[in-house]
């Protein structure tokens, strides 16, 4: 029997518990969301697919799931340039979330945006272990990544995006395609801050992709898959970073990030990243910790 608690189930929130009942990942869901008629609405649809699930919106539950979404709050959309310009409205939102965590004894993934920011405040507020707070992105940015690499016929394995979710994400070239021109790398990091773009302006917002790839990291918990996952975890000085989170390659498995790993990173891509750190210790800095 698992358990899986998602706050905020939206657009992505809500695919996630269906995707995680679908396959057969949980048996068992807490799921709220601020709006109760939409809420009454997405158990109704989720209790109509017959599957074999328990379904509560009483909170309280939250206290015996092993695993948990924060996917509360404003989404991005196409009017939304950078999604570090949701931060002050999803604060509050953030604060209920860690109310709720006082007794959750999972690990936690944060999907909403601006998500680093979120999971290093929700890590610092909660109180809970940084190895239990899972700021999520860098998963589908890799994703991203790969279908830029394949595109123009580069070696694709092991495709890896560090850094923020955002502008200032870190495509990792060393790792899989080490000739790559700078000329190139830019030309790919412009796509990948764009990527988002052709489907908020098509259909109001991601779904699919992040709720796959969301689910595949609850499964890496789940199953104690102990398999390297690009996550946002508060970092203690991995990279020379602290006061921050930012995606890092990590562990994965029972209890969450059980250990960062630190890659070396050629020049164009630890410039890249002390970007990264820079931009988020200065948003992060702002919280009112």
């Amino acid at each position: 029997m698992t358990r899986l608690c998602v706050m905020g189930a939206g657009r992505i929130g809500g695919e996630v518990a269906f995707l995680a009942v679908a396959t057969g990942l949980v048996d068992e869901l807490v799921i709220h969301d601020a709006v109760a008629p939409f809420l009454h609405a997405q158990v109704l649809d989720l209790q109509h697919t017959g599957l074999d699930v328990m379904i509560t919106t009483d909170l309280r539950e939250a206290a015996t799931a092993e695993l948990g979404v924060f996917a509360a709050g404003s989404p991005r959309n196409p009017n939304i340039r950078s999604r570090a310009d949701l931060l002050s409205a999803n604060l509050p939102v953030a604060d209920d979330c860690i109310t709720e965590l006082a007794r959750f004894p999972g690990v936690m993934v944060s999907i909403t945006n601006p998500s680093d920011a979120n999971a290093y405040y929700i890590t610092r507020k909660s109180g809970l272990d940084r190895s239990r707070v899972l700021g999520f992105g860098a998963q589908l940015d890799s994703a991203r990544f790969a279908i830029a690499l394949r595109n123009r016929g580069l070696t694709e394995n092991g495709a890896t995006v560090l850094g923020e979710h955002g502008d200032h994400q870190v495509p990792v070239f060393s790792h899989s395609a080490p000739g790559t021109s700078e000329p190139v790398r830019e030309e790919v990091l412009h796509e990948l801050r764009n990527a988002s773009m052709p489907v908020m302006q098509g259909k109001g917002g991601t779904v699919f992709g992040p709720a796959v790839h969301v689910v595949n990291l609850l499964r890496a918990v789940a199953e104690d898959q102990r398999v390297v996952l690009p996550v946002s975890v508060a970092l203690e000085g991995e990279y020379g970073v602290e006061g921050c989170s930012l995606g890092v390659p990590a562990e994965v498995g029972k209890g969450g990030a059980r250990r960062v790993e630190e890659w070396k990173l050629d020049p164009w891509e630890r410039r890249k990243m002390d970007e990264a750190a820079r931009y988020e210790r200065a948003l992060c800095a702002g919280l009112p910790l």
